[in-house]
């Protein structure tokens, strides 16, 4: 068996691009084959990168953005030229230039559709993509979600139930003791710490992680690893509430940082506010590393599907 996956971005930064480079190494490493297409982030030229013998990543640069979308036209030719070579492409939602490029290859195999979650926030771009995602739903073969919540709950996937199923996202994470452990337990001596991890962007209800350290004493340190559009804003936000001394802005973290932040952290927090976390693989990451999680509950999420109340954590 020969798979596509479409979709997202490279390098690997956000969750979706997470599981598509996962599910590419453990299908590979079974000697199936299983490639990705997929933009560049706009800092990468674009490539063709062989992983190994079964499993290739065709990175096509971003040429446009649209409504906080990027987007890589030439990834419809591409697909075009190589989509005859797959008995199944699997194409991540949300994602309209893979649909497009789907749309229009004519590919006539087996689709299976990852749902990772609705198109909210951007409601102009849906209204321009609904016809073609709903294209997508009626075309696709099988509709996969990562909780059975989210997929039961999507308005648009109602009329398909039939063909929904869910598969929950894995990892595996490294269990070595980090070189960098005594490094972060001697910067917060004697400190109580709150971990989290994301991008800096509205729906991961960052601000309201920050304002709760106002109810903290100075034994707690909230730690926040990631970069973001709202990086600015956090800060300031920090520094008028005189919250310097409890909360610290991270920055983006290197695979090592991240290991030993969880390692040496007390709890996670998942502050997120919007179904658009659907999962959050952050929860499960901690989850490995025996770290008890507070999270929130989003109303048509599975983020408190992942996090079960008084079991792994707490939800509010």
């Amino acid at each position: 068996m020969k798979v596509l996956q479409v979709g997202k971005f490279y390098p690997i930064r956000g969750g979706v691009e997470k599981v598509e480079y996962d599910l590419m190494l453990g299908l590979s490493d079974q000697c199936i084959r299983c490639d990705m297409l997929c933009a560049s982030t706009e800092d990468h030229p674009g490539a063709t990168i062989h992983l190994n013998q079964f499993a290739t990543i065709y990175v096509i640069p971003t040429q446009i953005s649209v409504a906080a979308t990027k987007l890589a036209p030439k990834m419809i030719s591409k697909l075009r030229a190589i989509a005859k070579n797959y008995d199944v492409i699997h194409i991540h939602h949300p994602d309209p230039m893979a649909c497009l490029a789907l749309y229009l290859s004519h590919y006539k195999g087996k689709v299976v559709l990852h749902w990772h979650s609705d198109i909210l926030k951007q409601k102009t771009l849906l209204r321009l993509y609904q016809p073609l995602q709903d294209w997508l739903i009626k075309r696709s073969d099988i509709i996969v979600g990562t909780t059975p919540v989210y997929v039961q709950q999507s308005k648009f996937l109602k009329s398909v139930q039939s063909k929904v199923d869910y598969i929950p996202i894995g990892v595996d994470v490294d269990q070595h003791k980090s070189s960098l452990i005594e490094d972060v337990k001697s910067e917060y001596l004697n400190k109580k710490i709150i971990f989290s991890l994301g991008r800096l962007v509205e729906y991961k209800g960052y601000e309201y992680l920050i304002k709760s350290a106002k109810f903290l004493d100075d034994s707690y340190q909230i730690l926040i690893g990631g970069k973001g559009p709202l990086q600015e804003e956090l800060q300031q936000l920090i520094d008028e509430n005189n919250l310097n001394a409890r909360v610290k802005l991270l920055g983006f973290m290197t695979d090592e940082q991240v290991t030993a932040y969880y390692q040496v952290c007390d709890l996670f927090c998942l502050s997120s506010i919007l179904k658009t976390e659907a999962f959050a693989i952050v929860q499960i990451e901690a989850m490995a590393y025996g770290k008890p999680i507070v999270s929130t509950n989003i109303p048509e999420s599975g983020v408190s599907w992942v996090n079960e109340n008084d079991i792994s954590g707490i939800t509010v």
